[in-house]
């Protein structure tokens, strides 16, 4: 059950107390204030009924919310240290569009990107979250395109409560359990209160994809026979394909060995080529090219986090108050990146391993002679990432009233300082050199097997490496390749906040009080951290460097508040933002509620919003990662085909905030004639510009060698004929434009109502987003609208399907609880720029590629949980059972491609839309005091 965003409206006995409602999305504080901007508020009644193992679970099964960051969904990346964050973005403007606050303030980010992790609220403090979906940038300055989520905490909470929250999911994995206690005291005559918490979380990892749906190998490629005259689609989805350059053991690519690939020891076969185009081929041996690689990258992450919280306040006079705040979260997250394939490794003829494991091979191999091979690597153990995270948060300020104008007014005034520290650690890494000087074996004097190096230098510690077959190296010859120690990093991110309000009444006008509010604030961001220099470059990934930077903010805002007649509400608001790093810019909004009659109310504003660069893009010294890209063969360049390289992306500090502008008109039903009903519907657009962004790397090989634009050739760097780096940094070059709809309903019946002898309450409530248009022109490539892809992660941050659904059925007959959830999403698309087709196929244009199946099923998930309530010890309890996923909808197959070869590790899936865990069983129980 949700407390939706008519949440003014109900029913007394259900609202909180007059003073807390405080709507998001504005200054103005007085009671029972309704808001022109959407506000949807879910209560710690509605978290506990589903008892999510993360508040961000049950936050992003609201409609409104796509493109969100999960433990899942970002299990598996490598040096971008963002394993185990849960983050919120609105609308599928991404996560850096969504400002993030807890109680009206921001919070330090989590991640070099500007991400405020979730996970660092405690979760059992929260009494309500409120969701603003429209632009609010005038009332708290950047980020807030997308909207606002707040986090309001029960600061005056008295008591003592215990919980314990465990889940495990139907396969037997993902066990996790949370441990959380909270206690709030008054003291000398409720002058001083105190506020503790303390929770305790353990996640166990699934490093592996493991499960059935996963093994099919449903994968995108470019279409073999495809020649844009005879018919066929450019690209396939489906079965029946898979790599064409490697396999577990190494398959040789080219010249008399081609198709020779490694097994156990003196064991090799010769691959059955279906119809090529690399990196991939439909039909042949493609079980034998997929094994050993698929699935290879973490379900979830192994997660670990202890967090502390307390508030401490206290009454200097009647009209005085003085605070302190402080919390702190540790987190530890472990994931498994891929099993990275190698489509290089080039064989000498005089290779020990070869010629003792596979002589055969190595006899029809002349002198001096080499070949060239691809392997996924399948023996060797699976790249990954250690992060451990300290985040610190301390607050102290002061809030009262006092009189003017014979009326009473707010102010506070704080200073906070929060502070992360992070550790990344990859494991399972190797050091190129090493690993070169490694696979370089041969016979040394007596027989040894030795680096072909040892010989001309007997010192320099090398340990030969097999990379035939699927025997695996040995642990010595891992330890060499890996060294001492792994690449890591050390970063701090810091955030400074000093802000003051003052917000009352005016004057009457026909309407009501006219108010204001007004305030100041100022803010430094800044970045820092080590990187021991033997890890900026040469490894697999990794090759960290370190980021430094900073930046201040100097914000002031005045907005204002008209109840022009009774019904008539209007409010404007305005702020002036300074920049250190690109100067001035000016947001405002201007909106307003008409209520003709009790029944209806109707509200709109119009907004214009900003967000600047995070740290991460402005100030990135570089992070690299091994990526694979195709440049077209005939193209102008050393070397064509499907080509690995380091992929290095670096900051821009002369960006400039984006621009937004947005406006919202919607109406709230409240028929008198239905008592407990209550509907909403509200349109909303937003338009940016100067958004910031990267051009692919992919996209920057065909803007050089298919466009002819030699800015982007000179970030391509060659050393040889072999494909070193490519350099990506941001910029302000694209805009972007959403457009939909949110429709809301819930209805509330008391059974009495039917017969007195129905026992308990029933409520039920609906909400929707339908997600009309997403558009993205980065002013190179030609727009793309995202808005009904239902590829998820896979077609990049901005996707969305069409229609989001949530739909809560709860019954509440004291002292037994039961609530039924169904939530999905539509049918969806690969791309609205593909034309499907199967035969007759026109021409591919880059504009309009054609597909054989542009179609994904979309999918409803149905969550069920019973509670009840008990007393013991003194106390009250709630035990509650939770089936989320009751009946284990395996994930749509969804196919990832065509350009990278490594593909096959990862989910074939949308994972940031699909459920890829399956059932999960949870039980929460609760004890007040």
């Amino acid at each position: 059950m949700l407390s939706a965003a008519p949440a003014l409206a109900q029913d007394a006995a259900d609202a909180p107390e007059a003073s807390q409602i405080i709507v998001t999305g504005s200054r103005i504080v007085r009671d029972g204030y309704s808001a022109p901007t959407p506000v949807t508020v879910m209560s710690q009644a509605d978290i506990a009924a589903q008892a999510p193992a993360n508040i961000s679970d049950f936050v992003n099964q609201l409609p409104s919310i796509a493109g969100s960051g999960t433990s899942g969904t970002q299990s598996g990346g490598l040096s971008n240290a963002v394993a185990g964050i849960n983050s919120i973005g609105l609308r599928g403007l991404g996560t850096g569009r969504t400002l993030v606050l807890l109680d009206g303030q921001r919070s330090v980010a989590s991640t070099v990107g500007g991400v405020v992790d979730i996970n660092t609220i405690p979760q059992d403090l929260v009494e309500r979250v409120e969701v603003v979906t429209g632009g609010a940038s005038a009332a708290y300055g950047s980020d807030a395109v997308g909207g606002v989520v707040n986090f309001v905490l029960n600061k005056d909470y008295k008591g003592f409560r215990v919980g314990l929250d465990q889940g495990i999911s139907s396969h037997g994995d993902g066990r996790n359990y949370k441990i959380m206690a909270s206690a709030g005291l008054s003291l000398l005559d409720d002058r001083l209160h105190m506020l503790f918490n303390g929770e305790f979380f353990h996640q166990n990892g699934v490093d592996t994809i493991d499960r059935d749906w996963n093994d099919r190998g449903y994968f995108m490629i470019n279409n073999p026979a495809y020649n844009g005259t005879n018919g066929q689609p450019q690209r396939l989805v489906g079965t029946g394909v898979g790599p064409s350059g490697y396999t577990a053991g190494g398959l040789v690519g080219a010249g008399p060995l081609r198709g020779t690939y490694f097994l156990g020891a003196g064991q090799t076969g010769q691959l059955t080529y279906g119809s090529v185009l690399s990196p991939w081929m439909v039909g042949g041996d493609t079980g034998v090219t997929l094994a050993g690689h698929i699935g290879t990258n973490s379900l979830i992450p192994h997660d670990e986090r202890l967090s502390f919280f307390n508030r401490t306040a206290f009454d200097l006079t009647p009209d005085i108050t003085i605070f302190g705040q402080f919390s702190y979260n540790r987190s530890t997250s472990r994931s498994f990146y891929q099993q990275t394939p190698s489509t290089g490794v080039t064989i000498q003829a005089d290779n020990a391993y070869l010629r003792t494991y596979y002589p055969a091979v190595a006899a029809r191999m002349a002198a001096g002679s080499s070949f060239t091979m691809g392997t996924s690597n399948a023996g060797f153990p699976v790249p990954g990432s250690d992060i451990k995270r300290e985040v610190y948060r301390f607050v102290g300020g002061v809030e009262g009233t006092f009189g003017l104008l014979e009326r009473n007014w707010n102010w506070n005034a704080y200073y906070q300082h929060g502070e992360t520290k992070a550790h990344e650690e990859l494991t399972n890494t190797w050091n190129n050199a090493r690993m070169a000087l490694a696979q370089d074996a041969v016979f040394g004097p007596g027989g040894s097997i030795v680096c072909r190096s040892t010989l001309t230098n007997p010192t320099n510690g090398c340990v030969p490496i097999n990379r035939l077959g699927t025997m695996g190296p040995s642990a010595e010859a891992l330890a060499y390749i890996y060294g001492a120690q792994q690449p890591q990093r050390d970063q701090t991110i810091k955030q400074d906040v000093a802000a003051a309000t003052i917000n009352g009444e005016l004057f009457d006008l026909p309407g009501g009080a006219a108010a204001v509010a007004f305030g100041a604030e100022w803010r430094k961001e800044q970045i820092g951290g080590t990187v021991d220099p033997q890890f900026n470059s040469g490894w697999l990934y990794g090759n960290y460097l370190v980021n430094r930077g900073k930046y201040t903010v100097k914000e002031g805002f005045l907005e204002v508040d008209l109840p022009v007649i009774k019904g008539l509400n209007l409010n404007a608001a305005g702020r002036f933002t300074d920049y250190s790093t690109s100067g001035s810019v000016q947001t405002w909004k201007v909106g307003g509620t008409f209520q003709p009659i009790p029944d209806i109310r109707f509200r709109g504003n119009v907004s214009h919003d900003i967000r600047a660069p995070n740290l991460q893009e402005l100030f990135a010294a570089g992070t690299a990662r091994t990526n694979t890209v195709i440049i077209p063969a005939g193209a102008n360049a050393p070397a064509t085909g499907s080509l690995q390289f380091v992929q290095n992306q670096v900051g821009n500090p002369a960006l400039t905030p984006e621009v937004a502008d947005s406006w919202t008109v919607g109406t709230v039903l409240t028929p008198g004639f239905l008592p407990g009903f209550t509907a909403s519907f509200d349109y909303y657009s937003i338009k940016i510009d100067k958004a910031i962004g990267n051009v692919t790397a992919q996209d920057t090989v065909d803007l050089c060698y298919s466009e002819g634009v030699a800015a982007y050739c000179s970030n391509i760097v060659f050393v040889g004929n072999t494909l070193s780096s490519i350099v990506l940094r941001p910029i302000n070059f694209a805009k972007q434009t959403a457009k939909g709809f949110d429709i809301e309903a819930s209805y509330r019946l008391p059974l009495s109502n039917i017969s007195e002898n129905l026992p308990g309450t029933f409520t039920i409530h609906g909400m929707a987003t339908h997600y009309i248009k997403n558009v993205i022109d980065n002013g190179i490539s030609f727009p793309i609208d995202y808005a009904g892809v239902n590829g998820g992660s896979l077609a990049g941050t901005y996707s969305s399907p069409n229609w989001v659904y949530r739909i809560s059925a709860f019954y509440d007959a004291d002292p037994v609880t039961f609530n039924l959830v169904a939530r999905g999403f539509s049918d969806g698309v690969y791309g609205n720029d593909y034309i499907q087709c199967t035969t007759n196929c026109p021409a591919s244009t880059t504009q309009y590629r054609t597909i054989n199946d542009n179609h994904i099923d979309g999918a409803t998930y149905v969550d069920a949980s019973l509670g009840f309530k008990f007393k013991a010890h003194g106390g009250k309890g709630t035990l509650t059972f939770i089936v989320n996923n009751l009946f284990d909808k395996a994930p749509v197959p969804v196919g990832n491609g065509p350009d990278a070869n490594n593909v096959p590790a990862y989910a074939q899936t949308s994972r940031s839309l699909y459920d890829v865990i399956g059932r999960v069983y949870r039980v929460s129980v609760k004890m007040q005091f």
